[in-house]
């Protein structure tokens, strides 16, 4: 989707998947301020889905790694140049398979890898809210909560509350 097409608020979302070796899933990005640094799966969320939705979409189009929603760990906002409004859901995911096969989506992506949180923390190629993340533990998030509706008066066809 083109930056226009956004407008001036925009929400993505990011995944911090975790395998059974504690190791984490990053990618190294074609393009943007993320250009050859490590990261995780991100991307923004179509009109049509959840943040939850968009987490799972973009971290199996991306990586080719199928995952369950453990929770939402964090959430980053920040304004750019004075213009734009640049929110992201940062949820914390496991693979469905033990060890899923990685396939990088080479049109966005150099490559796909596990990665301990340890060398990921002293690597000058990832990026920040990496370095960040691999410094907390992350033993608490906010859970989801389901199958509730506010009132029909709402119209929301999908809602879910994160605590």
């Amino acid at each position: 989707m083109a930056r226009e097409d956004r407008g001036s608020i925009w929400l993505g979302v990011a995944g911090l998947v975790v395998n059974h070796r504690g190791e984490w899933l990053v990618v190294k990005k074609r393009y943007g301020g993320l250009h050859g640094r490590w990261s995780f799966p991100a991307g923004f969320v179509n009109k049509e889905e959840t943040i939850d939705e968009a987490v799972l979409r973009e971290v199996k189009e991306e990586t080719g790694v199928e995952c369950k929603v453990e929770k939402m760990i964090g959430f980053r906002s920040g304004v750019i140049h004075n213009k734009i409004s640049d929110n992201m859901a940062i949820f914390l995911l496991t693979p469905k398979e033990k060890d899923p096969i990685l396939q990088a989506q080479l049109s966005e992506l150099y490559e796909v890898q596990w990665i301990h949180p340890e060398v990921l923390r002293l690597s000058e190629e990832a990026s920040v809210m990496i370095q960040e993340l691999a410094q907390k533990k992350i033993a608490v998030g906010f859970q989801t909560i389901e199958g509730i509706n506010p009132g029909v008066v709402f119209g929301y066809t999908s809602y879910k509350l994160f605590f």
